[in-house]
């Protein structure tokens, strides 16, 4: 077996002597051989748990953005869909009727937004107060 010879303070040589006492090792020197020994297994073995469970938990972010995505496509199309057939049913207004329609639309569109920004909480509230804003410009 090769030899290894270390320096150490007073106090770490005491300190090493107190733990492999209280610890039940037969010397410092088995003391030191298993720290090294489980050192140096943790950094061959790979992931550790730490990293283990980070690895996780970004694995299950993903999942639940990946699942979001696939939701708030399906909500595009669907109004996509449901737009589509709104307008071609749905005859436009002629003559000065025209002007007054678009009045009328304009007033429950503001009423559509302020009813919708009332029940949304958070940061989309935050981001329905910016669409809001930005129309009124």
């Amino acid at each position: 077996m090769p030899r290894r010879t270390i320096r150490l303070t007073a106090a770490s040589d005491e300190k090493i002597e107190a733990i492999a006492k209280q610890r039940g090792y037969s010397s410092p020197t088995a003391l030191l051989r298993s720290a090294i020994e489980k050192e140096l297994g943790d950094r061959e073995g790979g992931f550790t748990d730490a990293e283990n469970r980070l690895a996780s938990s970004i694995e299950q972010a993903r999942r639940e953005v990946t699942r979001l995505a696939r939701a708030q496509q399906a909500l595009f199309a669907y109004l996509d869909s449901f737009v589509k057939v709104f307008l071609t049913c749905v005859p436009e207004p002629v003559g000065q009727a025209m002007d007054a329609a678009v009045a009328r639309a304009r007033g429950r569109h503001a009423r559509l937004l302020k009813s919708a920004g009332q029940s949304m909480v958070g940061e989309s509230q935050l981001a329905m107060q910016e669409m809001v804003n930005r129309d009124d410009n």
